[in-house]
């Protein structure tokens, strides 16, 4: 096991760490002649000297999937974006709304490296002739607004926006836009939604947000990972990023793991994807704390399945993480030790997903109250083998096409990995009450 914290960045070489390689040069590349002395804004220029359409091929080549938990391709997305025809703006949107729970990637890039996610944003700006952009963050990310701001106005004095950019004749402005702070703006017609100053409901799809989607027009939404990635392929081509996953896995790049509980070192690294769980755990993150053993873990966030112990070695893809009943989420492993009760670690998780609810529809408005009640039951000894019962329904009940989003469904991920693989501790609470009723003696 790691004896002291690894770097993000591993060895600093870009061509194995197109992410965070700059960040072995200085502590955080904030200003925009830092970062064009690193090779900074090379990638966007490079895909000024090309026509959009040979732009948007090589996104699709590189095959760059989606980092903000769907994994969805982004070329896909952009193709499916209705065409120019210069009948109005068309809008692109950056999700930082980073708000699920034990995931803090994007804060990292946004806060060190500014410059990055905004190159990946003019690249995808100018392939998708988007004339306004908007980098839509949660309002908690008080430093990150502040460094991205500073890094607009660096950039708008060197004509990297505005109109007629570098003298291409295509105009596009950025803006950086504060969220109220609600978990729903993670999905992207909730956060078109607040980005019109509308509340955060989401929307019926379709129309889907590439045909009509901000103020009714033409809307690409990505997360801010998955914008980072573009300037390096850019540079350095779409079969140089294939290759970076090393044979691991299927999916393409590098990704920025994490881990955070009670790990000895919580943090980030980015890491081939198909690096596994127990690389991460034990390798970057140092293995458990002194005296505590791996119980349960999740993989990417509070809204996937729990997984036991024994899937340690699970390389961390979409497809592994699938198959052993999972998802892979943002890649950001939450672990639970020996020491933690299961039925209070969930109890904890869907109370935060019951107060996000936006409350539109009633299975997931009524359903998640529902769940909480009944594992607070059982958490305090009163529960019944009813209350278990109704919990195993539930998961049924606001599954995917039951509900108007993905939010219930998200929730009850973890509530059904932990009544998968840890049965037994919500039966020993039942158990509890029991004897606990039994004790008790007639006056």
């Amino acid at each position: 096991m790691n004896t002291e914290p690894k770097p993000i960045y591993g060895d600093g070489n870009p061509e194995t760490h197109p992410l965070t390689w700059r960040l072995s040069k200085q502590d955080a590349v904030r200003s925009a002649d830092d970062y064009e002395a690193l090779d900074g804004y090379a990638g966007f220029k490079k895909a000024l000297s090309m026509q959009p359409k040979e732009v948007l091929d090589v996104v699709k080549a590189a095959t760059v999937k989606g980092r903000g938990g769907a994994g969805f391709p982004a070329g896909i997305k952009w193709s499916l974006m209705a065409p120019n025809d210069n009948s109005g703006p068309r809008y692109l949107i950056c999700n930082a709304d980073e708000m699920e729970p034990g995931t803090f990637k994007d804060r990292l890039l946004m806060e060190k490296l500014p410059h990055q996610l905004i190159e990946g944003m003019l690249i995808a700006g100018y392939t998708l002739e988007a004339t306004h952009g908007y980098i839509f963050i949660r309002g908690e990310y008080i430093e990150a607004a502040k460094y991205l701001n500073e890094a607009l106005e660096q950039i708008r004095a060197k004509g990297y926006l505005g109109d007629n950019i570098l003298g291409t004749g295509w105009n596009f402005e950025l803006h950086v836009h504060t969220g109220a702070g609600r978990y729903i703006c993670g999905e992207e017609t909730a956060l078109i939604n607040s980005l019109e100053g509308r509340r955060a409901n989401p929307r019926t799809k379709p129309p889907f947000p590439q045909v009509a989607g901000a103020w009714g027009r033409p809307t690409i939404v990505n997360n801010v990972e998955t914008y980072n990635n573009l300037p390096a392929i850019m540079l350095r081509g779409p079969e140089w990023y294939v290759g970076l996953s090393q044979g691991k896995s299927k999916d393409p790049g590098t990704k920025i793991y994490g881990a955070s509980g009670k790990v000895k070192f919580p943090g980030l690294w980015e890491l081939p994807f198909g690096t596994t769980a127990r690389e991460v755990i034990e390798d970057h993150a140092g293995g458990m704390k002194d005296g505590l053993t791996l119980k349960a873990w999740l993989p990417g966030g509070a809204s996937t399945d729990f997984l036991a112990a024994e899937h340690i070695d699970l390389p961390m893809d979409a497809e592994s993480i699938m198959k052993a009943g999972s998802r892979l989420g943002t890649c950001l492993l939450m672990v639970v030790d020996e020491t933690q009760c299961m039925v209070s670690a969930t109890r904890n998780l869907e109370e935060f997903f019951a107060r996000e609810s936006c409350g539109f529809c009633t299975p997931c408005r009524d359903g998640l109250p529902w769940a909480v009640k009944a594992l607070k039951a059982l958490e305090d000894g009163t529960g019944k083998k009813e209350d278990i019962d109704h919990l195993q329904e539930l998961t049924r009940k606001l599954w995917i096409g039951k509900t108007f989003c993905a939010h219930a469904p998200g929730a009850m991920e973890p509530l059904m990995g932990a009544l998968k693989y840890f049965r037994h501790e919500f039966e020993a609470k039942v158990v509890d009450a029991a004897a606990k009723t039994s004790d008790v003696k007639p006056a």
